[in-house]
């Protein structure tokens, strides 16, 4: 018989038995590491300002989905500052579950660790939430990452958080295919200035059956995030896409998983694609801008596409718009009422309902094609009708980048009557370029 792992003998213990009562307890650089050793489900560790040297170890916290442990700052005004140490990475997980941290700034000071990592010799981190973050200083190299999962881990929640030029921003996964990122929610960051990755969800391998992921089909989304690699990226070989998406495993648990990318700003590199992906994927409500490159390259990579959906989207870019090769032909991969100017406009799948030209083109065909982001208006200057989509089933398909309704088949990423846009290399926030939350 196999055995129980013990934090998760633990977990059903503490329901079985009724939650001890939740409490807020503060601490400070001088208290804080012992502090964290006895918090309970619904205990919230309030983390006064000053800087914390000795990390932030969340070993073996078991909160639940009605008591989550908190770990954040006791004044998000004035946010306690972790302050790396070469010996460890600042905020270690391992073995942890329903666990929230909030409000710190996470300095790297250039050393060679990352800003937060469930830990390789973790053997699960699920229903982990990272929410406003600020990660500086993890970039002496392209290998540092400011979040990262290298075991199983489902139900992340990263939400809210700057990562301002890392070695590579989030890496999810680890690059065997063995440490699988099961449904998640990243939303309303602002990734900048990496060496490599802004994002990366790793491909991946039949999953592990005893370590508490879904058994069921399940959905990562990637919504209203920033993504701007316009400098300090690799070239040649390290050059790396804005985001690369990979593969649902090829059989079991999770073989129909989906990534869903909507409402989000990719913005430059001069090197590679702003995203690439495979597997089953929906595209739509994105503004990719590239004067350097291409926007969109769906193709094998540790495997091949699979049902893909692009739509309503609007996409500027001196390569490549949208192109879809390989996968097998009985897979649909449906590119519709997107709004394209490109040197290639759209290559694979079955297109309808598109505006496409060259880059030129774009000035007489929206409202303001030219200058800094925050003066574009990538609106259509003329009503035009797309294609009917038919049925959907994906969240949000109804909302334009700025969160406008669509009413209508008006193709590209902005409904028609919709509001002036506010792009901006900051964070998006759901609406249109209003501040993040």
């Amino acid at each position: 018989m196999t055995r129980a792992p013990a934090a998760t003998l633990a977990l059903l213990s503490m329901l079985a038995t009724g939650l001890v009562a939740a409490a807020d307890i503060p601490a400070d650089p001088r208290t804080y590491r012992a502090l964290l050793r006895q918090l309970q489900p619904g205990d919230s560790l309030l983390l006064a300002p000053g800087d914390y040297a000795d990390g932030l170890p969340v070993h073996r916290l078991i909160g639940t989905a009605a008591a989550p442990i908190r770990i954040r700052a006791a004044n998000p005004s004035a946010r306690p500052r972790f302050v790396s140490r070469s010996d460890r990475n600042t905020v270690s997980i391992v073995d942890a579950m329903y666990v929230a941290i909030s409000d710190l700034d996470l300095d790297g000071d250039n050393l060679y660790v990352d800003a937060v990592k469930a830990e390789g010799h973790s053997r699960f981190a699920h229903h982990i939430t990272l929410e406003n973050l600020r990660i500086t200083g993890h970039g002496p190299h392209q290998q540092n990452v400011g979040i990262s999962t290298k075991c199983p881990a489902s139900g992340w929640i990263v939400r809210g958080n700057e990562i301002i030029g890392g070695g590579t921003g989030m890496y999810f996964g680890n690059s065997d295919g063995n440490a699988p990122f099961v449904g998640g929610l990243i939303e309303d960051n602002l990734v900048v200035d990496t060496i490599g990755y802004n994002l990366q969800i790793k491909h991946q391998n039949p999953r592990p059956a005893d370590v508490g992921l879904p058994t069921g089909d399940s959905v990562t989304i990637i919504r209203h995030n920033v993504f701007s690699k316009a400098r300090n990226g690799s070239t040649g070989e390290l050059a790396r896409p804005n985001v690369l998406v990979g593969h649902a495993p090829p059989s079991g648990p999770g073989v129909s998983d989906r990534v869903l990318v909507h409402g989000n700003l990719f913005h430059q590199n001069p090197t590679e694609a702003l995203f690439q992906g495979e597997g089953h994927l929906a595209l739509y409500s994105n503004v990719f801008l590239n004067r350097d490159g291409s926007a969109i390259h769906i193709q094998p990579h540790h495997a091949t596409p699979g049902e893909v959906a692009v739509f309503g989207n609007t996409i500027l870019a001196a390569g490549n718009g949208i192109r879809i090769v390989g996968g097998e032909p009985e897979q649909p991969r449906r590119i519709w009422n997107n709004v394209v100017f490109a040197e290639i406009t759209i290559q694979g799948g079955e297109a309808s309902g598109n505006v496409t030209g060259r880059w030129a083109d774009a000035a007489s065909a929206l409202r303001q094609a030219d200058g800094a982001v925050e003066t574009l208006d990538l609106r259509l200057r003329r009503t035009t009708a797309g294609a009917s989509a038919g049925a959907m089933s994906f969240p949000d398909a109804d909302r334009d980048f700025c969160g406008a309704r669509r009413t209508d088949t008006t193709p590209g990423a902005f409904a028609q009557g919709s509001p002036a846009p506010r792009l901006a290399i900051r964070r998006k926030g759901a609406g249109c370029g209003a501040p993040g939350r």
